[in-house]
């Protein structure tokens, strides 16, 4: 099959015959084999790289991930490596990836992997989602794509294809009415390979088509992170990082400086501490005197 041009979709109701899911299996492993991207996390089937590859995936871009994935697995090669070193070093690895929060979560899961699971990652969606930062398509998409068993795997390009496919005109569609189809169309066997069909499929719509995942109820359109709490965060982080040491005044100093460089306003004391006691409280660093330390 060769696609070109904009992918045209099957489309059925939102309750479809068992003729329809067979055709609609039919057509998204056609697609995805016409379709397929050869990512280097699915060249494994390690439970913890593939963690790490999902983990990095939840909202940051397929192509700053490439340049970042093996690299990450190269500092930390395992479970135990990741569980013994420090979370100033894993946040700085993970710097450039966003979300800093979730390299924080990746050590302490791991912390817990090594203590309680020999090293391991344990087995099973409903263990895996007790572990910090891993919610229900983290844990399934380890699932499947380690163990290559069934399970359901509802991620963003995984919603587009369904919604596009079966809600053709529906609004705020729910997790819960596309929940019993993605269960229902998963096959028993090669499910590694349905779902990569399945987001190789979806991010190809949403390029060719108005991206089917804003018609979901769980649909947020990011903010912008120029100017954004986030981005000062992000920036008092890595400063810390780079000067340990340095006192709230001079932090705040010099985040304004970087702040009016940029054609901004000053930031005020009061939200400053505010994003430095979140920070503090989340684990990115600590205050000895009047210095902050990662």
């Amino acid at each position: 099959m060769i696609i070109e041009g904009a992918l045209e979709a099957p489309l059925f109701t939102s309750e479809p015959s068992d003729t329809d899911i067979a055709e609609f299996q039919a057509w998204v492993r056609e697609a995805g084999q016409a379709l397929y991207r050869d990512l280097p996390w699915r060249n494994t089937r390690d439970a913890y790289a593939i963690w790490i590859s999902e983990a990095m995936l939840q909202q940051t871009q397929v192509s700053r991930v490439l340049s970042r994935w093996e690299r990450f697995l190269r500092h930390f090669p395992t479970v135990d490596a990741l569980a013994s070193a420090s979370s100033a070093d894993v946040v700085e690895e993970w710097q450039g990836l966003g979300y800093n929060r979730r390299a924080l979560a990746l050590k302490r899961a791991a912390d817990i992997c090594s203590a309680e699971y020999a090293g391991r990652m344990p087995e099973g969606v409903d263990k895996l989602v007790k572990l910090p930062g891993i919610g229900d398509a983290t844990a399934a998409g380890i699932t499947a794509f380690s163990r290559d068993v069934p399970c359901l795997y509802l991620e963003t390009n995984v919603r587009a294809v369904f919604i596009h496919c079966f809600f053709r005109d529906a609004e705020r569609v729910t997790d819960k009415e596309l929940c019993p189809l993605v269960e229902r169309a998963c096959p028993a066997e090669d499910v590694r390979g349905w779902y990569y069909a399945l987001l190789d499929v979806g991010a190809r719509l949403k390029k060719d088509h108005k991206n089917p995942t804003r018609r979901a109820a769980a649909y947020t359109r990011q903010n912008k992170f120029e100017g954004s709490r986030r981005q000062k965060r992000a920036w008092l982080v890595r400063e810390v990082m780079a000067a340990p040491g340095l006192s709230s005044a001079e932090l705040l100093r010099r985040l304004n400086v970087e702040e009016r460089k940029s054609g901004r306003d000053g930031v005020e004391g009061d939200e400053f501490e505010s994003i430095m006691a979140d920070l503090a409280r989340e684990g990115f660093f600590h205050r000895e005197g009047d210095g902050w330390l990662a």
